[in-house]
């Protein structure tokens, strides 16, 4: 049995490695949103993460900076490709650049399959304890502040003002009702999955831009043309808007593969 689950683990990483470099390469890695392309390329490593253990996920996620540093550095499609290319940014910031573009092209990426599985561990644990209940609550209500964030980023274009507002709530409102009647109380698993694909998602949204910031601003400003106090509204932005609404997308499509793959493989059963 246990060289069953090793096999597996090994065909599955294989396999997830395989979906990360196709997603990388082609437009499979994006889904169109109406006013974004949101970035999905970091739910195989996510997956991986709760599959496979967390060493295998930082692998993959290894994998995926790997692919970021040969796509902007072989087919840089905007003028901040430096900013994931330790071979470009040394003309522009010198060798120090090395290192820069190094931490932020992999280390956000390598912890997208180390964070997760630890969150997801943890949540479970919390739905499975005596105040499972209180513990459900809580997490669906910030997960529902949450999607309430991401749903008026995303609605700003259509609706504005108090329409918006109330579009936003209403929905947020819906969700946490269904979640907490029709899935918490009879699997646990939905809200960890769900709250494993948003921490997958900052990790790299929130550890990448931040350090754009932190390490690149005025090179980052003068790519965007741009004042170097406008950086962080930049960045801000990126984190309020695409970041949310990646999250979002992440917790469904990571809830949606987890909870059917986990019958197949329990997590539970995993040793990394």
């Amino acid at each position: 049995m246990n060289t069953n689950k090793k096999t597996f683990s090994l065909v599955l990483t294989a396999l997830f490695t395989a979906i990360i470099v196709a997603m990388a390469f082609t437009p499979l890695g994006y889904i169109p949103l109406v006013v974004i392309h949101a970035t999905i390329i970091h739910i195989p490593v996510i997956l991986g993460s709760l599959f496979c253990g967390p060493k295998k996920g930082a692998f993959l996620g290894f994998v995926f900076g790997l692919t970021s540093f040969i796509k902007n550095t072989l087919m840089p499609t905007t003028l901040s490709a430096f900013v994931f290319s330790p071979v470009l940014a040394v003309s522009v910031v010198g060798v120090s650049g090395i290192f820069k573009s190094f931490f932020i092209c992999f280390i956000p990426r390598i912890l997208i399959g180390v964070v997760p599985y630890f969150v997801y561990m943890l949540i479970k644990k919390a739905l499975s304890s005596k105040n499972k209940l209180v513990w459900s609550t809580v997490l669906n209500l910030v997960m529902c502040v949450f999607l309430f964030i991401g749903v008026k980023a995303f609605c700003k274009s259509f609706f504005t003002g108090t329409v918006n507002l109330i579009f936003s709530a209403v929905v947020s409102i819906v969700v946490f009702v269904l979640i907490e009647f029709a899935f918490i109380k009879k699997d646990a698993d939905v809200l960890s999955f769900a709250y494993a694909g948003v921490s997958g998602a900052l990790v790299n949204t929130l550890l990448v831009m931040g350090g754009i910031f932190v390490l690149y601003r005025d090179s980052y400003a003068e790519a965007l043309s741009i004042s170097p106090d406008a950086v962080l509204g930049v960045i801000g932005g990126v984190i309020s808007f695409n970041g949310v609404i990646e999250a979002i997308v992440g917790a469904i499509i990571v809830c949606a593969v987890g909870v059917v793959l986990n019958r197949l493989y329990p997590i539970t059963a995993h040793k990394n």
